[in-house]
């Protein structure tokens, strides 16, 4: 299976991207996590995005606040998908939403909410299982386990009435 690589732009996000780490370990992803700039490590992003086909990864999460251009450079320097997670930092996390999925023709970059990481991370497992059967059954498990717990939380409150 190939791996997720979860880049920072700074290591003040690293509370809001550790929630991704443990959907990877529930579902058995390998994962490596690190802090790169766009603009203060340009040359070490361009690096790490040229090669990430190479180092066997299938997917890259890119998680940034705001002037949050991670995500997008990323993109234009790799063919792999890549998930942008705006981090909410100054004006309420608008400036990062904009800069994460505001991206040329041609450039994608698939944007979760301020702080999705949990989904990011579950966006990335549903790519990858694409061509894994078995993470696939994982995914379908973890929905079904999703909608009991939502009709026990229906029943608990239909007993309170």
């Amino acid at each position: 299976m190939k791996k997720v690589a979860v880049l920072m732009g700074s290591d003040s996000d690293f509370e809001k991207v550790k929630p991704a780490f443990k959907v990877f370990d529930d579902f058995g992803i390998e994962f490596e996590t690190h802090v790169m700039s766009a603009h203060r490590t340009p040359e070490k992003v361009t690096q790490f995005a040229q090669n990430a086909i190479s180092n066997d990864f299938g997917v890259i999460i890119a998680a940034a606040g705001m002037a949050a251009h991670l995500a997008g450079f990323i993109a234009a320097n790799t063919v792999l998908p890549v998930i942008g997670i705006p981090i909410k930092s100054s004006f309420e996390g608008l400036d990062s939403l904009l800069a994460t999925v505001q991206m040329p023709s041609g450039i994608p970059v698939a944007t979760v909410a301020l702080n999705g990481s949990k989904n990011a991370a579950i966006l990335a497992t549903e790519i990858l299982s694409l061509s894994d059967e078995q993470l696939q059954k994982k995914l379908i498990d973890m929905r079904a386990d999703m909608k009991k717990e939502i009709e026990k939380k229906d029943n608990k409150i239909q007993d309170l009435i």
